[in-house]
């Protein structure tokens, strides 16, 4: 959505700049997608004064000495009559781009060099005054940019408007936003203060006459509402420049001051509307029906187009001369020659819009507004200011009362909002006046209140807001979200307590990261053998992976490989999730289940174990018992020595719960062994109820195990080859290796990932009261090569 600078301030004057308004629009409405000037080409202008001033002889040229901010005096040749001393202009250095395309350069005339050029109105595209230069009225120090002091051509400001706010495209939309937030009224735009009133409304069920033209609605449910009003003896010609600006300032085109104040109601009011020419109309008759299986309509693109049955079609007496929310027909258009006009506003129903847009491959600004919901309860206003807005750019008058067949919407159910409520999902305090001013500010009403809870009423064009939470979220945004608490309070909304085994994979995890491991978080989906062994999905991902695990393993070993096929041979990883066991019935038995595979180096290098141990089958056993202790908080832990692929077979008061074993991997030569465990932790999503006070297992809950409550954190796998250099020096005794290091890594810029002492030497060929520290530096650019 395209927010006109200049358009927003004539509904809310304020004093905001165009950034200002941009950021508390994207803090507060809609997400900011930027900013654009329209006349981003006088950027490179600045202002200047001129210091010295002589007629060159024989000419209408003067020599000039010109300040432009730069510390030095520039000679400029100037063609103006009247060149001020002490006057400031606009000035264009050498190597200036002009808005007519040229380039100024540094050039010689009649002998003397010129060095830019003060510059008039029209050469800068501000008006057609060539005679002279623009004089500027400033007291701004030279140099300073023009668009600084003289603010000219508009400022797009564009927001990210999401479907649930068909309220925000517009102009209005926006301005109410506007006015709510920063607390100026909302006004109405100098352009239409003085415009013609409408009669009261020719009202009818179906059908209704009024100025020699007939409306009527067969399909009530596709256009529930139609307004339409008669304006005889207009004269179709060109827009005044103050409508060419305003279609311009959001993007559109001017094509006729009858279309123009159409398209300006629409991006001005969220409100599409068409203008038919009466004269063009079968017995001066508009019928809305659906359209009849086959029919043919050349809409105003020029295309022959197929309508359904389905499709809701604005008619005349015979044939179709608009789809209802989508475009217009070619036949019965505005052009030079129409004199009478019937101008139509409608309501209709935007999933019948939708269908027919879709149908017919064919978008416009109309029916993405239809589609997302317009303002059913302006339609009558709407319609009063686009009549005036006509009569007062193509002249002509308004023939009898406006037509209004259907009616206007329900009035918007209430919902009820809990001030208590408001603070509790918002984490702070928040006064009920200051709700009731918020919501007040953006046009709901009070309906009723009951006890603690006021029931508020949604103005016409807030169709988004159903349910309690989206009350809370308006006075939220409107807080601003960046003023909530962001720390962790200590109550949850719900009352339900945590699954037994969702606590015991928390501890589980806490206590393998503090161990050294790193967590995984993998698709439970595998390239497995299918049949009995695995279950298929019907409808996967990728066919590559097309089956659910069995076993946490797999997935993990596939990381391994990952790893090992980078030239990564130390592997310390672990993962909480599901693995799927088949059965007899037709879906899997779900298991939640916690693995670990470690191979490698037990812990990372350091210069007092240059080459630690790597993982054996002990190191496993261990990871089992650590898994099996933190999760069951039980004493009696076995493990049993296997004759089968396992190493041991993990018990828990005396109940299988899983296995250590080696795993077998793709892998290199160089690769240590590898090493896997996985322990069962519950049954899903019939896990045994356990009596009170015990946990699935029949365990008591465990205490606390002591351990800190370290949190995992998650960075994606380097992509990129990493250069790995081993720097020695000599080091005072008295000077610590840390004070060393610190530097070495300010040192190193943003490429250097990791320093690591791997040696200290102290003998032969060291001085005495020294040693020589050696590290490893490994430099990596997360993007390319070194």
């Amino acid at each position: 959505m395209i927010v006109s600078y200049e358009w927003l301030r004539g509904f809310v004057p304020h004093a905001l700049s165009p950034e200002a308004l941009g950021e508390l629009l994207g803090r507060h409405v809609a997400t900011l997608d930027g900013l654009h000037r329209l006349r981003a080409d006088l950027a490179p202008f600045v202002v200047a004064r001129v210091v010295e001033s002589e007629k060159i002889p024989d000419t209408k040229l003067s020599f000039n000495k010109v300040d432009d901010g730069s510390g030095t005096l520039l000679d400029v040749v100037c063609g103006a009559p009247v060149v001020t001393v002490g006057a400031m202009y606009p000035f264009a250095r050498s190597g200036t781009t002009m808005p007519a395309g040229f380039t100024i350069e540094k050039k010689k005339i009649r002998g003397f060099v010129s060095n830019g050029m003060l510059c008039s109105a029209r050469e800068l595209g501000l008006g057609e005054d060539s005679d002279g230069i623009l004089e500027l009225t400033t007291s701004a120090a030279p140099g300073t940019p023009l668009l600084d002091v003289m603010p000219v051509g508009d400022v797009q400001i564009e927001l990210d408007v999401l479907a649930n706010r068909p309220d925000l495209l517009s102009q209005h939309g926006v301005a109410r936003e506007v006015s709510a937030l920063i607390g100026a009224p909302l006004g109405v735009p100098e352009e239409l203060r003085a415009l013609a009133a409408l009669a009261t409304p020719v009202h009818g069920a179906r059908a209704g006459s009024s100025g020699g033209a007939t409306v009527r609605v067969d399909d009530l449910d596709g256009c529930p509402r139609y307004m339409a009003v008669v304006i005889r003896g207009v004269r179709v010609g060109p827009s005044p420049a103050w409508l060419v600006e305003r279609l311009k300032s959001v993007g559109a085109r001017s094509i006729s001051n009858v279309v123009d104040a159409t398209n300006y109601m629409l991006h001005g009011f969220g409100q599409p509307m068409h203008a038919f020419d009466l004269g063009k109309l079968t017995a001066a008759t508009i019928v809305v029906r659906r359209a009849r299986a086959g029919e043919r309509i050349t809409t105003l693109d020029g295309v022959a187009r197929t309508l359904t049955a389905d499709m809701t079609v604005i008619a005349d007496a015979e044939r179709a001369i608009a789809v209802a929310g989508v475009m217009g027909g070619k036949d019965s258009e505005v052009t030079e020659a129409t004199t009478d006009i019937l101008l139509e506003v409608a309501a209709f129903e935007p999933r019948r819009v939708r269908q027919s847009r879709r149908a017919l491959s064919v978008s416009t600004d109309a029916s993405y507004r239809f589609e997302r919901g317009v303002d059913a309860g302006a339609t009558a206003r709407t319609l009063e200011i686009a009549a005036g807005l006509i009569v007062q750019l193509a002249g002509g008058r308004i023939d009898g009362a406006p037509i209004d067949v259907g009616g206007p919407p329900a009035p918007m159910v209430a919902v009820p909002l809990r001030p208590l409520r408001v603070s509790r999902v918002l984490g702070t305090p928040c006064e009920s006046a200051e709700i009731a001013r918020r919501l007040r500010s953006i046009g709901f009403t009070i309906a009723s209140q009951a006890g603690d809870s006021i029931h508020w009423r949604p103005p016409s064009w807030r169709n988004d807001v159903t349910q309690e939470v989206d009350l809370i979220e308006e006075v939220a945004r409107l807080g601003g979200f960046d003023t909530l608490p962001d720390d962790l309070r200590p109550w949850r909304l719900g009352t339900v307590p945590d699954h037994p085994a969702h606590l015991a994979g928390q501890r589980v995890s806490n206590a393998l990261v503090a161990a050294g491991l790193a967590e995984v978080k993998a698709m439970p989906f595998v390239n497995g053998v299918g049949g009995a062994t695995h279950s298929r999905v019907d409808n996967p991902l990728g066919e590559d992976e097309p089956y659910l695990r069995t076993t946490l393993l797999d997935t993990l070993a596939r990381r391994a490989e990952y790893n090992l096929n980078r030239s990564q041979g130390n592997v310390r990883l672990f993962e909480v999730g599901s693995a799927f066991v088949p059965g007899a019935g037709p879906l899997p038995r779900e298991e939640i289940r916690v693995a670990a595979l470690v191979m490698g180096a037990r812990r990372p290098a350091h210069f007092t174990d240059p080459r630690p141990a790597a993982y054996d089958m002990w190191d496993a056993k261990a990871i089992a018992e650590l898994i099996a202790k933190t999760a069951f908080n039980s004493t009696d832990i076995e493990l049993i020595v296997k004759a089968d692929d396992a190493l041991w077979e993990l018990r828990v008061d005396s109940r299988p719960r899983g296995f250590v074993q080696r795993v077998a991997l793709d892998a290199p030569i160089w690769a240590s062994p590898c090493y896997g465990v996985e322990v069962t932790l519950a049954v899903m999503p019939s896990a045994p109820v356990a009596p009170a006070g015990r946990n699935a297992w029949g365990a008591a809950p465990p205490a606390d195990s002591g351990l800190a409550q370290v949190r995992s954190k998650f960075k994606p796998l380097p992509v990129t080859p990493a250069a790995e250099f081993d720097v020695a020096l000599i080091v005072a005794d008295t000077t610590a290796a840390a004070q060393v290091e610190a530097t070495i890594r300010k040192a190193g810029g943003e490429l250097l990932e990791s320093v690591v002492l791997f040696d200290e030497f102290r003998g032969p060929g060291i001085p005495e009261g020294t040693r020589s520290l050696a590290w490893r530096l490994t430099f990596r650019h997360p993007e390319r090569t070194l």
